[in-house]
């Protein structure tokens, strides 16, 4: 079966955020993209516009020292949204993550309009990222 052209969209877009490539993921996010982050956390909230959503992305790799990692096992996607089940660790302050979560994009236009990432064990998160 023949991948749907939005998984590549989440792979391009998976080696430009590992990557720190900022260029690139500019290519794949629209301009006024949102990105909601849950939780209650250092790097929680709704963030507006492309820029605002690369800063929050930064903050990740800044606070975990560069430690940050996630990993994918698996992606599906159809015209409008795309689904990554993923994995991330960390160390941040003598703490560590190793936890599943989810990735969900809505897709418009070959670009990421909107994007939610949702952990298997939020309150663990927010201590980690506290």
């Amino acid at each position: 079966m023949e991948e749907h052209p939005n998984v590549e969209l989440f792979r391009r877009t998976y080696r430009a955020f590992t990557s720190g490539d900022f260029d690139a993921l500019g290519e794949v996010f629209a301009e006024d993209t949102v990105w909601h982050n849950p939780g209650r956390n250092l790097i929680s909230g709704d963030f507006v516009g492309r820029e605002a959503a690369f800063a929050a992305f930064a903050k990740e790799f800044e606070l975990s020292g560069g430690t940050y990692s996630p990993t994918i096992h698996d992606v599906v996607a159809n015209d409008e949204h795309i689904i990554a089940l993923m994995h991330a660790t960390a160390e941040r302050e003598g703490k560590k993550l190793d936890m599943d979560y989810a990735l969900i994009f809505h897709v418009k236009a070959g670009r990421l309009t909107e994007g939610w990432d949702l952990w298997t064990d939020q309150a663990a998160v927010d201590e980690f990222w506290s």
